[in-house]
């Protein structure tokens, strides 16, 4: 689910467009579930995805980025700048 990187982490998604709220959801299927409020449509829900990351973990948006499951509900998503501690602390809470 959260893997460490030279240049950061890699945090495995479960993706849940057109939610009431952006937000972050259980884990399940050892991925963290993270509910979007944009449609999957012409990409507008790893837009939201990449800005709510980016927003969490107050990193600029050119630090996170998609490394796979563009098209999929099941993504894994890099983030420059961020140590792991800090990682499990903002995604699974103290």
């Amino acid at each position: 689910m959260l893997k460490s990187t030279p240049t950061g982490i890699e945090i495995d998604v479960r993706a849940v467009p057109r939610a009431r709220t952006t937000a972050l959801g259980p884990v399940r299927d050892d991925a963290i579930v993270v509910r979007v409020v944009a449609p999957p449509v012409d990409n507008a829900a790893n837009q939201a995805l990449i800005e709510f990351f980016s927003s969490l973990f107050e990193v600029p948006r050119r630090a996170v980025r998609i490394v796979a499951g563009e098209r999929a509900r099941r993504k894994r998503i890099a983030i420059d700048g961020v140590s792991m501690e800090t990682a499990r602390v903002k995604l699974l809470g103290p």
